[in-house]
């Protein structure tokens, strides 16, 4: 850790690191949850006549600019510092939310969303970095789901703001709130943002390699391609149920307010979710937890497939929150804390990239389903189905050998045979 990253790591300043990478992470939980909660507004915008394919489409363009943005940011926060690409970062996604909330038909905005997608795409990777950097070793899990609760409280304030305030400004009222960050965390990020990436490779490898060849050599490669496929499942369930959850209840016969109110419910689980299983992580392991937490995803969107009573889908809500957005930072918690510091920006931004993948179908995949008139139990036995592989995938990283400081260790232990 450089120097300006040990005097971030007293007690104050690593809990404003945590802080102002919470705020920036909010504002990307509230703009996809601002969208999913305008999806009935957009279909019933009669200048622009879009369909629920349509529509799933353009919510997807945020996320495609997402999987480019995290895949560009991990490499060059390892290489230009995690302070750059932060800052970076958010006075794109910010500057591109106020261009979104006057976009003039369909394909701008799309365009739009994309540039914003590169902004909140490059800010999760690099601040997961700064957090598990400036943290003590026992509370990095803990911390970093404190940091990515932003991402469900944004949820939590979009989903309110739509009940108070959808019907009085509309949805481009509600897309432009996500502007405030410009003259928010922006200045906040610049002010007291330390850089902790390493100023010099100390690479036990004794190879000389980059991250991205570490990264790909000999076990690495196994438990990057794991991370992957859980981040995708996890990213999947997260973006899909978020998009389409006020619809998938209003077709379930829940008024809008009532469709509202559960993603509400959704985010909240997810608080709840992500900062207890978090901290389970940090006692016994990531690699237990996570598989936990993915299979209560899968009974959760199971019992919501049934449509059953008020009372037992609002739990069933809650518990979706819990295994799908709060396994998610468990995941991030998981991938963070498994490689080391000089490889861990390539690691995130890779897997997380990956990940992104998962956004992009699952609203896509989600509106091709409503639109193929199969209905609600198909959509959430999808859902239940990818939970199951995103457990699975987690269960199959292998276990790092007693004594191992860094994933350097598993590509040298490779090289000599070992």
């Amino acid at each position: 850790m450089t120097s300006s990253a040990r005097a971030a790591a007293t007690p104050t300043n690593r809990y404003l690191v945590v802080a102002i990478c919470f705020a920036a992470i909010v504002f990307d939980g509230y703009d996809l949850i601002s969208y999913g909660s305008t999806v009935p507004s957009l279909l019933a915008y009669e200048e622009w006549s879009l369909t629920p394919a349509e529509v799933g489409a353009l919510g997807s363009y945020a996320l495609l600019g997402m999987l480019f943005g995290a895949l560009a940011s991990g490499p060059l926060t390892d290489r230009l510092g995690r302070r750059k690409v932060l800052l970076g970062c958010l006075v794109l996604y910010s500057t591109a939310m106020l261009f979104i909330a006057v976009a003039p038909n369909p394909g701008v905005l799309g365009a739009l969303r994309f540039v914003a997608g590169l902004g909140f795409g490059g800010v999760a990777p690099v601040a997961i970095a700064l957090v598990v950097e400036v943290a003590r070793p026992h509370e990095r899990q803990r911390l970093n789901a404190m940091m990515l609760a932003g991402f469900s409280v944004g949820g939590v304030l979009a989903a309110l703001a739509a009940l108070v305030f959808l019907d009085d400004i509309g949805f481009r009222g509600l897309w432009a709130f996500g502007g405030i960050a410009l003259v928010t965390v922006v200045p906040l990020a610049w002010r007291f943002i330390p850089e902790t990436a390493p100023t010099r490779r100390d690479d036990s490898s004794g190879t000389g390699d980059s991250p991205l060849r570490q990264l790909t050599a000999g076990r690495a490669v196994v438990s990057l391609v794991l991370f992957g496929i859980a981040n995708f499942a996890g990213f999947l369930l997260v973006f899909g149920l978020n998009t389409w959850l006020p619809e998938l209840m209003r077709k379930a016969d829940y008024g809008l307010g009532s469709a509202l109110a559960f993603q509400l419910l959704l985010n909240l689980g997810a608080v709840v979710g992500g900062i207890g299983g978090s901290a389970l992580a940090d006692r016994y392991g990531a690699r237990l937890i996570a598989p936990i937490c993915f299979a209560v995803a899968t009974g959760a969107v199971l019992v919501m497939a049934a449509a059953p009573a008020t009372g037992v889908m609002a739990v069933a809500t809650i518990a979706a929150g819990i295994g799908s957005i709060g396994t998610q930072m468990i995941v991030f918690g998981y991938v963070a804390t498994y490689f080391s510091s000089e490889v861990r920006g390539t690691a995130l931004g890779l897997t997380t990239g990956v990940g992104r993948l998962g956004a992009v179908t699952g609203p896509t995949i989600g509106g091709v389903l409503l639109s193929s008139g199969l209905g609600n139990v198909w959509v959430f036995g999808f859902f239940g189905a990818i939970a199951v592989l995103g457990g699975l995938a987690c269960l199959a990283v292998p276990r790092r050998n007693a004594g191992d400081t860094s994933v350097a260790d598993v590509v040298a232990a490779d090289r000599v045979g070992r």
